[in-house]
């Protein structure tokens, strides 16, 4: 059996690497081992039910979906497991992800997705969230997250803007 990985993180196409690979970076940056898959709610449904069963048969404990359009990816494993999962909408041509955004937020009661910003900024968020909850049962994980935190504020603090001319 192949290492645990305590995150899945999949995307709609390999298009979408560019915006998850946010998601990724930050499981890295805090020792979080994951899967990261493009795997179609549409295109690949049987693959995509199999990837999500393996995962949590070995341990995973959350799942990150990116999808544009009509964004359906993050439902549809949402449908497939109890774990959490949490939605990225992806930035669209036409829409500006506006329609990834709708379709990902409005998943009908009883199947939550927690759905984070359209973008790059929604991938790394959606990464901290279920860093934070691994953190509830993970000493080491908490004082990481703590320490991130307080990095981020201290740059606040210290951030000077320019003089006018």
């Amino acid at each position: 059996m192949s290492e645990k990985k305590l995150v899945g993180i999949v995307m709609g196409s390999t298009s979408d690497w560019e915006v998850m690979k946010e998601a990724a970076q930050v499981c890295k940056d805090f020792g979080v081992s994951y899967e990261a898959r493009a795997l179609s709610a549409h295109r690949s449904p049987i693959e995509l039910e199999e990837w999500i069963a393996q995962m949590e048969a070995s341990g995973c404990q959350a799942f990150i979906a990116g999808a544009g359009g009509a964004a359906h990816l993050a439902g549809v494993v949402a449908s497939q497991t109890i774990l959490p999962t949490f939605g990225v909408p992806m930035p669209s041509k036409y829409m500006k992800g506006l329609d990834s955004l709708l379709a990902t937020v409005q998943m009908p009661k009883g199947i939550p997705v927690p759905t984070l910003a359209i973008g790059e900024a929604g991938a790394a968020n959606a990464a901290l969230a279920v860093i934070a909850m691994l953190a509830l049962n993970d000493p080491a994980m908490k004082t990481k997250l703590k320490a991130f935190r307080d990095t981020q504020s201290e740059k606040v603090r210290n951030a000077t803007l320019p003089e006018l001319s």
